[in-house]
């Protein structure tokens, strides 16, 4: 039988180094999650594949390969690697790097810079990039956690192509575990269920998954495998991503508004719990509540509101964790109530009419007339007092004069709305009687 190619291919298994060090791939072949990216027809696939790299900005969260892969493309392009952190570099020492790189290209030595935390350096320090990404002294691989759109200027984006990198899945981090396994030889010490709970405590996050295999390797030995409640006493729950300043957060208030708009209060439910878990604010929660109750619902169920309120001031005398519940349960009424933006199109409908017509004055009739000067002018004469009239209603023109009428609120058939298209309705025919007559 033929020798078969390793299918582990690993760096120096150096004693003392990290285990996820050691677990480096050599060939991008063997990078996990990344397919969408690394796969033939995948962006990097194809520049490998043509030995066109270009510069690129690598976006995803910790522990999928960004820096991994920054190597691999410098081996696979035969560039000289070089790698500063915007955590702990200046210009200073940019200047160094582009100068040496300079000096490389001069004898036809190309450079990849890879920039950890990219994010990290002011518009400035990324303006120092163009010049040299421009002329080709440099391939620059930039890996942020931040989205690029947010934290990078536009100069340099435009000179950059941004590669999404997704969390690692439930099958990428499996592999890694069975890689730790195949290169220490020992296996993690955890049964099935307890393996699969460490892979969800992982989060997506393989450099995290391996540093607790590694940790569990080294208990002493056990007679049988770790169960769940052992894993979790030999292992703290690692924080879920969330950060209340960055993209995180508003992809997640953006998920709570879209479940609830979309009458799904399960989902609706569970972005709270994420948001409120990550350390969000209740009281930032509540106020956005309190917004898509107007903004959403609207006319269709006027409670919805009063429930938003409700809710805050609840939390606001009860603070966590009791209070929480008020929240939730708003949050359910909220995905459960009818829904109607015919408020909000109206009020936009009417704004923008007003900056059409300027400063047209109200009708005489609905004006008041404290004065007799005013009463002479002909301020408030023949103004019927609605409540006062058979049905409740004068059918009288309250816009002003030389402005045809327009409509802006356009009700629905959801919820209390269908009640206020009737109403509208029989109010519209009882004012187009009196027009006539």
């Amino acid at each position: 039988m033929e020798p078969t190619e390793p299918t582990l291919p690993l760096f120096d298994d150096e004693p003392g180094r990290p285990l996820a060090d050691r677990l480096r791939p050599t060939r991008l072949d063997d990078v996990v999650g990344q397919d969408h990216l690394l796969a033939p027809d995948g962006p990097l696939g194809r520049m490998v594949a043509q030995q066109r790299l270009g510069s690129a900005i690598l976006w995803g969260p910790p522990g999928v390969g960004k820096t991994t892969i920054a190597r691999l493309l410098a081996d696979g392009g035969n560039l000289v690697f070089e790698s500063v952190s915007a955590t702990f570099s200046g210009v200073a020492e940019l200047r160094k790097v582009f100068a040496a790189a300079r000096n490389r290209r001069s004898v036809g030595q190309g450079t990849l810079l890879f920039v950890d935390e990219i994010h990290r350096f002011n518009r400035a320090q990324q303006d120092s990039f163009l010049p040299y990404v421009e002329d080709g002294t440099i391939t620059l691989i930039g890996a942020t956690t931040e989205n690029p759109s947010f934290e990078l200027n536009g100069a340099l984006l435009s000179r950059t192509q941004v590669l999404v990198l997704k969390r690692l899945d439930e099958a990428a981090l499996s592999t890694l575990v069975d890689r730790a396994e195949q290169l220490t030889g020992h296996p993690v010490p955890l049964d099935e269920d307890a393996r699969r709970a460490l892979i969800a405590m992982a989060d997506g996050d393989g450099r995290y998954l391996l540093n607790m295999a590694e940790q569990l390797q080294a208990l002493p030995a056990a007679e049988t495998p770790l169960d769940t409640t052992a894993l979790a006493h030999h292992i703290q729950q690692r924080a879920p991503l969330y950060d209340k300043a960055q993209e995180s957060h508003y992809n997640l208030i953006s998920a709570l508004h879209k479940s609830m708009r979309g009458s799904d209060p399960d989902a609706a439910l569970y972005w709270l719990a994420r948001m409120l878990d990550g350390g969000e604010d209740p009281l930032y929660v509540a106020r956005r509540l309190v917004r898509f109750a107007s903004e959403d619902i609207g006319m269709a169920d006027p409670q919805a509101v009063q429930q938003t309120l409700a809710a805050w001031n609840v939390y606001e005398r009860l603070g966590s964790p009791e209070g929480e519940l008020a929240i939730a349960q708003a949050v359910v009424y909220l995905a459960t109530a009818p829904k109607s933006i015919a408020v909000y199109r109206g009020f936009g409908a009417a704004h923008r009419a007003a900056r059409r017509t300027g400063s047209l004055t109200p009708p005489a009739h609905i004006l008041n007339a404290p004065t007799r000067l005013m009463k002479d002018l002909g301020y408030g004469k023949d103004y019927e007092y609605d409540p006062d009239t058979a049905d409740g209603f004068s059918g009288a023109d309250y816009f002003p004069g030389g402005m045809d009428r327009e409509t802006y609120y356009q009700p629905t058939r959801n919820g209390y709305e269908a009640e206020i298209t009737e109403r509208l309705r029989q109010w519209a025919a009882s004012r187009a009687r009196r027009q006539r007559g």
